[in-house]
């Protein structure tokens, strides 16, 4: 079958569930995927043709979008920030707006003069390694991306889900980055965590059941609720205790950093102030969403 015929019965079958653009996305994301074509093949070779081996996981995968399975469950892998990461419905897929937060991290750092993302042998060391904790790590995309982009980091991740763990593990293996897992939950009432951090970071589930209708299907039908939602009675669960976990365990000056709901700004800002922290920033996301949230300890 040609492939131009492919990426036609693509649009024709997932019309009305996706807009053009994204389904465009999709049919080249299979086709690197699963053929190794890169995206402009039907530019230099419109007469293409597949076999029908070729062909079938093609289909396959289409026949999951139909169901509204997110294409990165189905080909079990996501990329952030330059890497690809394996996922599956144990963990959230990552999201550009993480990005973001990952990378107003390693600017902070870089403006303490430590280099980032240094593609040369010539790395400046900081003298002593900077500790940093990732809190309900799932796929482990965050603290794996640090552990990759800040060459004098040791960072510890933990998450209550061992599943969870279990892709993590494989992520940093395969990105080739040593962090230190840990299966913990952090609403105990002392994490086993004797141990002091330059940053604390996380991404917690905030997605109050009130907003369940503004998410999409492919969210609340296949990514973990676990991970994703708090009840509408206390939205702010976790957050009051990884500020308090950080307000004891991050080292003098140590900043926190967290990915928030855009809806609860002021009031997990708040927090963070009744928890003793002072420069608190709060920065919109890339869709002018209030996001990403940062304080330091006094």
């Amino acid at each position: 079958m040609l492939l131009q015929e492919i990426k036609t019965i693509f649009h024709k079958e997932l019309e009305g569930i996706y807009p053009k653009e994204e389904i465009d996305a999709f049919f080249y994301r299979c086709i690197e995927h699963y053929l190794g074509f890169e995206r402009f093949v039907l530019v230099v070779r419109p007469n293409t043709t597949v076999t029908m081996e070729e062909e079938q996981p093609l289909f396959e995968a289409l026949a999951q979008l139909k169901q509204e399975r997110p294409l990165q469950y189905i080909l079990g892998t996501a990329h952030f920030m330059d890497m690809e990461f394996a996922v599956n419905e144990d963990v959230l897929i990552p999201r550009p707006e993480t990005e973001e937060l990952v990378q107003w991290i390693m600017d902070d750092v870089k403006n303490q003069t430590y280099d980032i993302r240094n593609q040369t042998s010539e790395i400046e060391h900081r003298t002593s390694e900077i500790r940093i904790l990732d809190i309900g790590t799932g796929s482990g995309c965050i603290a794996i991306a640090l552990a990759k982009y800040i060459p004098n980091a040791k960072v510890y991740a933990l998450d209550i889900s061992e599943k969870a763990l279990d892709v993590a593990r494989k992520n940093a293996k395969a990105n080739t980055v040593d962090v230190t897992f840990l299966k913990q939950s952090i609403l105990e009432p002392e994490p086993e965590l004797a141990l002091e951090f330059d940053i604390i970071v996380s991404n917690p589930p905030y997605v109050r059941e009130l907003e369940k209708k503004e998410i999409k299907k492919n969210v609340t039908d296949h990514e973990p609720h676990l991970a994703l939602f708090v009840s509408d009675d206390d939205p702010l669960l976790f957050y009051r205790a990884i500020t308090h976990f950080a307000n004891k365990n991050l080292t003098k000056k140590g900043s926190l950093y967290l990915e928030i709901n855009q809806y609860l700004g002021v009031e997990t800002q708040a927090l963070l102030k009744a928890h003793n922290f002072s420069e608190i920033e709060l920065r919109k996301d890339i869709f002018g969403n209030d996001r990403m949230l940062k304080g330091t300890v006094k």
